[in-house]
């Protein structure tokens, strides 16, 4: 089996096993699993979101309660990763990085972005799809003041969040199979751009503040 091939079945078991979850438990599930993938855990809301909307649109779930309820989920599990950081400091939060699967020099390039942009990268940072969660770690490290963290973050994150959710809402639900390849195909593609650019910048920045 070629690495594609077991990546595409991974992927495809862990959309299933999250699926299974949101369906299970409902508005519990999504809180828990927002709370995980915004704590920087290796659990993707690109995979999460789009499940709650197509699931409100059968029915099954409500889509503005399912909303607010992802909302409060990435809130709680942002304001975990930036107490940590606030309250712990950044020597012990770097010897224990393994826990939250982040490697250092992806922290190390956050860390030089939010000092050279401040709030706008908080923002910005909720918009970049895999590590929208560490800005929280320079945030705290920086003791950014909290109501200006939560406001920031709050702004990026609905954004994210509503976005992901009403994709799910309005194209996964389609039964016209080539409008929902076309719409899977160019949101893929959004994301993807939005990552690299940021990144991009991000690694710039870490680079310039070396």
């Amino acid at each position: 089996m070629s690495n594609a091939t077991q990546a595409l079945a991974g992927l495809s078991g862990l959309s299933s096993s999250l699926m299974g979850i949101i369906t299970s438990h409902a508005y519990i599930g999504i809180l828990i699993l927002m709370l995980l993938e915004s704590a920087s855990l290796p659990i993707p809301s690109e995979i999460i979101l789009p499940a709650v909307g197509e699931l409100a649109a059968t029915g099954t779930l409500n889509v503005w309660l399912g909303l607010i309820v992802a909302i409060a989920g990435s809130m709680i599990g942002i304001m975990i990763d930036y107490y940590i950081a606030y309250f712990v400091g950044k020597d012990i939060v770097y010897k224990h990085l393994g826990v939250f699967h982040i490697k250092k020099g992806t922290l190390d390039a956050f860390d030089a972005w939010f000092s050279r942009n401040g709030p706008f990268a908080v923002f910005v940072s909720r918009l970049i799809p895999v590590v929208r969660g560490l800005i929280s770690f320079p945030a705290g490290f920086a003791e950014m003041p909290k109501g200006q963290f939560l406001l920031y973050s709050f702004a990026g994150t609905v954004i994210w969040d509503a976005a992901l959710i009403f994709f799910g809402y309005y194209a996964l639900s389609t039964k016209n199979v080539t409008l929902l390849f076309a719409a899977v195909a160019g949101f893929a593609v959004v994301l993807y751009l939005i990552y690299v650019f940021a990144l991009r910048g991000i690694r710039r920045t870490g680079k310039t503040q070396a």
